[in-house]
Formats: structure tokens, sequence, C-alpha cells
């Protein structure tokens, strides 16, 4: 029998990263503040021309939102292509970056996030 590309240990592995840690979870909190005071601007506050509260949530995103904006330009989309592509783009975007700091934050700490106890003396 074929054992599957992705079982539940990897999957578990990757949200770990991705959810389980400090880092990740500052920088998710950090996105959802971001997010919250762009939905809040963008429907409760009137602007005599555009706000620019939507930056922020990209800058959080960035670079690699603007990866996929380079590509999709490549691949032929207008500016930044279709209004779905721009919050897929988005959250794929903070979803990687978070896995990339859990990832940083485990490789910082040596070790495969198992702790291993070190015997004393001799």
């Amino acid at each position: 029998m074929n054992k599957p590309v992705v079982d539940k240990r990897h999957v578990r592995t990757l949200a770990r990263l991705t959810f389980g840690n400090a880092a990740s979870l500052i920088y998710l909190g950090l996105v959802l503040a971001a997010a919250v005071f762009v939905t809040v601007d963008t429907l409760f506050v009137a602007h005599e021309d555009a706000s620019f509260a939507g930056v922020w949530l990209y800058l959080l995103a960035a670079p690699t939102v603007f990866v996929f904006f380079i590509g999709s330009a490549l691949w032929g989309a207008e500016a930044a292509g279709p209004a779905w592509f721009v919050y897929l783009a988005l959250v794929v975007s903070v979803l990687l970056q978070s896995l990339a700091l859990g990832w940083f934050v485990r490789l910082v700490r040596g070790g495969s996030g198992t702790r291993t106890a070190h015997s004393q003396g001799a």
C-alpha cells in the first residue's frame, strides 16, 4: 500500500511551527490587529481621499506577498490580479512567514523540538 505524501505527523509539525510558538503567535497577533484596524478604518471612517491603512497589512506580509504579486504580473495579470488573488496572496504570505518564524525559533533553540535530558558530570 502506498504511503500518503503528507501524513498526520507532518501536518502536526507544520501546524506547530506555524501556530505553536511565541514568535509566530506575536506575528499573527500583529497581523490580526492590523486587519482589524484596516477593516474598521475602511468601513466606519469617512475619508476625503484614499486611506493608506491597508499598507500596514502589506508591510507585515512583505516580502513574500510581493513575490506573489511579481509572479502574478509575470503570469499576465493586471496590477496584482483579481481581488480574490490579492486576499489569497496576503493570507498565504502571512502563514508562510509564520511558518518561517517557527522554523527559525526551532533552529535557534537547536533541535527538532524534542527535549532530551543531558547527563551531569562524569
